[in-house]
């Protein structure tokens, strides 16, 4: 659909002045946005003037047109001029210098919501304009459009110069509005920077919080499956002497039945062995389920070579065993009863199973090694065999030792498992006769004078 409201002959500056303005009092009538009928009146006069500037003379014709169901407002501008030779190349540059050769064709098309060209070697050049009518223009008739026509014709003289001055204070007025749309833009792109940082470092945060809570639940995991494996064992050795103890009482009960005294009082040693037995393990398991626990235990200063003849005098040592203590042992700042208890299951181990104990020797050392103290305890003992030094250090492997009724079994896990809470290691070495305990600490807890 296309109607034509009116033409007007490009002969002169003074046309294109008219141009401008009938294209701004059109698009004002059609309820065109205001920055939006400069854009388009300044688009219109742009183009006109290179029609006088290089033809001399042209026609421009507004019309209404329909477009896949969008109206418009079209300024069609012709000439009869050579045309344009270098069409398409003046279109292609992205940006031109102001006032150069074909910036009045760039500047016209970035304007307009819609542009064409076309123009053919001495058949001139043909430049449609289009603005986008919005949905409040009113109804345009023949008899409303009859009107206009007569209100353009009976408009006083035109003056070029105050209409001149008149579109440029209206495009000082487009410039300044672009201005502070620029600054609100610069505004909004520096506001959606800073949340787009604060969402980086929501996102670190939560990555952060993802991974700690699969570190904990991988740590769970383990301590259900360690509670379950402790469970079953625990179950299955406190049976043991429970047993032991109920076939002795019935043992007991029958001497008892046939007044036989004399086998009773032979019969009670075993039940008394049999609850010493108990009551070890129900004490190592409580050790056992405390250690490296103890978060509120406070530290102390703690002189190894004190601690250790403390350790010594509570074990109550054989007089054939011969102890030797490394001449300048560190101080350190740690909790006590944890390397007490650490020291005490290892050397009561080394005395409790030694074979020769009129040829007993146990040697204490420590080393400094950058981060770490290595704390070591020798024996001459009958040693540990290379496959099962791994598997001493949990609960109740004995290795090939006999089980004592004064053991556990759980002391060296019980070591195991507060070395490990301080995020030292501890191992064995043993080749033949004689067994090294190993066992690091943190040299962060050494006194201040004795650190490297």
């Amino acid at each position: 659909m296309q109607r034509t409201i009116l033409k007007i002959s490009i002969n002169n500056e003074l046309d294109v002045v008219l141009a401008y303005k009938r294209a701004m009092q059109l698009a004002e009538r059609l309820s065109i946005a205001v920055g939006n009928q400069t854009k388009f009146a300044t688009a219109v006069s742009e183009i006109c003037r290179n029609v006088i500037e290089h033809v001399g003379n042209g026609n421009i014709q507004f019309n209404i047109v329909e477009d896949n169901g969008i109206k418009y407002l079209e300024a069609l501008i012709s000439d009869r001029g050579r045309g344009i030779g270098n069409i398409d190349y003046i279109l292609s540059r992205p940006h031109y210098n102001t006032g150069g050769k074909g910036s009045g064709i760039i500047n016209s098309k970035k304007l307009v919501d819609s542009f064409n060209i076309e123009s053919e070697y001495e058949k001139g050049t043909r430049v449609t304009l289009r603005r986008k009518i919005p949905a409040t223009a009113p109804i345009l008739s023949k008899p409303i459009l009859d009107e206009w026509i007569r209100e353009f014709e009976q408009e006083a003289d035109i003056s070029p110069y105050a209409e001149i001055k008149k579109q440029n204070m209206k495009l000082l007025d487009l410039l300044e509005e672009l201005r502070l749309r620029n600054l609100e833009a610069d505004q909004q792109l520096q506001e959606i920077r800073r949340l787009n940082m604060q969402l980086q470092q929501s996102n670190h945060e939560i990555s952060d919080l993802l991974e700690e809570r699969e570190k904990k639940n991988n740590q769970l995991q383990k301590i259900n499956t360690d509670l379950d494996a402790f469970a079953h064992t625990v179950s299955h050795d406190l049976r043991a002497p429970l047993q032991n103890i109920n076939g002795i009482t019935t043992v007991l009960e029958a001497c008892l039945e046939a007044n036989d005294l004399a086998e009773a009082n032979n019969v009670f040693p075993l039940l008394r062995q049999q609850t010493y037995k108990m009551e070890r393990l129900i004490t190592g398991i409580l050790a056992y389920s405390l250690a490296g626990h103890h978060n509120n235990i406070p530290k102390h200063v703690v002189d190894v070579q004190v601690l250790l003849h403390q350790v010594i005098t509570s074990l109550s040592i054989p007089a054939s065993f011969t102890i030797k203590l490394q001449p300048e042992l560190p101080t350190l700042y740690t909790q006590e009863v944890y390397l007490y208890q650490v020291f005490s299951n290892i050397i009561g181990n080394a005395i409790k199973y030694h074979d020769q104990p009129e040829q007993a020797i146990i040697e204490i050392k420590c080393t400094l090694k950058t981060s770490w103290l290595e704390f070591s305890v020798q024996d001459n003992g009958p040693g540990v065999s290379k496959e099962l030094q791994q598997q001493i250090f949990d609960m109740y492997e004995m290795g090939d030792i006999i089980s004592r009724p004064d053991s556990s079994g759980l002391g060296l896990s019980i070591i195991k498992k507060i070395v490990m809470e301080k995020g030292g290691k501890v191992w064995v070495n043993s080749e033949g006769r004689g067994s090294k305990f190993n066992f690091t600490w943190p040299a962060a807890e050494l006194i201040a004078e004795q650190q490297p």
